[in-house]
C-alpha cells in the first residue's frame, strides 16, 4: 500500500482553511451590515411613530430583512431598542464633534449649528426614547446614564465652540441656559414647524450670549 502524501493533505487543508478564512469575513460583513440597518431603521422608526409604532417587525421591514433575522441580532424588543439607545448616544456624540473641527467659531453659526441638531432627527428619537424610559424599566437605566455622558459632552464642546470662559462667574449657566433653550425648541418642533419663529429666536440668543460672553 502506498503512504499518505503529507504534502498533499497538508496543502488541502491548508486550502479549505483558507477558504473558510474568505467565506466567513463576507458573512461578518454582512452580518455588520444587517445590524447597522436594523439599527438606523429603529432610530427612523422611532422619530417617525414613536415608542408605540416601533415595533421588531416594522424596523424589519424598514431594514428590508425578515423579522427572524432581526431576531436573530436582537432577540427582544428591548435588547434592540437599548441597542439603539447606545446608537443614537454615539451619533449624536459624532454630530457634535463635528460641526466645527476647526474649533471655536462665529457664535451664531455655532448657535444655529447646536439648535439645528436639537431639532433634527438624532435628537427626535431621543426624545422618543426619553419617553419610552420613563415606562419602560429596562429602557430607563441605559437611557439615563448615555444621556448624562451626551449632555456633559454637549456642555463641553458648546463651552469650547463658544469661546466661553468658565472661571467667570454665570458664564458656565449662560451655556447651559442656552443648551436648555435648545431642547425646548426641539421638543416644541415635535408638534408643529417652529422654523420661522425659531430663527428669530436664534439670532437673539447668538446676540445675548456674544454679549454676556465676550
Amino acid at each position: 500500500m502506498g503512504g499518505v502524501n503529507t504534502t498533499s493533505t497538508a496543502a488541502a487543508a491548508a486550502k479549505t482553511s483558507t477558504s473558510a478564512e474568505r467565506d466567513r469575513v463576507p458573512k461578518q460583513d454582512r452580518s455588520r451590515a444587517t445590524r447597522q440597518r436594523l439599527l438606523e431603521a429603529a432610530v427612523a422608526c422611532l422619530a417617525e411613530h414613536g415608542w408605540a409604532g416601533s415595533t421588531v417587525a416594522a424596523v424589519a421591514e424598514r431594514a428590508g430583512v425578515s423579522r427572524g433575522a432581526a431576531q436573530h441580532h436582537f432577540p427582544t424588543r428591548e435588547d434592540l431598542f437599548t441597542a439603539a439607545v447606545e446608537y443614537v448616544a454615539e451619533e449624536r456624540s459624532t454630530a457634535l464633534r463635528d460641526l466645527f473641527p476647526g474649533g471655536p467659531a462665529d457664535r451664531r453659526a455655532v448657535v444655529t449649528a447646536l439648535v439645528d441638531l436639537y431639532t433634527g432627527p438624532l435628537f427626535r428619537a431621543a426624545l422618543h426614547l426619553w419617553v419610552a424610559a420613563s415606562n419602560e424599566d429596562q429602557l430607563r437605566a441605559r437611557v439615563t446614564e448615555l444621556e448624562a455622558r451626551v449632555g456633559r459632552e454637549t456642555h463641553r464642546i458648546a463651552v469650547d465652540l463658544l469661546g466661553a470662559d468658565e472661571s467667570r462667574p454665570g458664564a458656565r449657566e449662560t451655556v447651559q441656559g442656552f443648551l436648555d433653550m435648545a431642547r425646548g425648541l426641539g421638543l416644541a418642533n415635535l408638534l408643529t414647524d417652529d422654523t420661522a419663529r425659531r430663527a428669530r429666536v436664534v439670532a437673539q440668543w447668538a446676540d445675548l450670549l456674544d454679549e454676556s460672553l465676550r
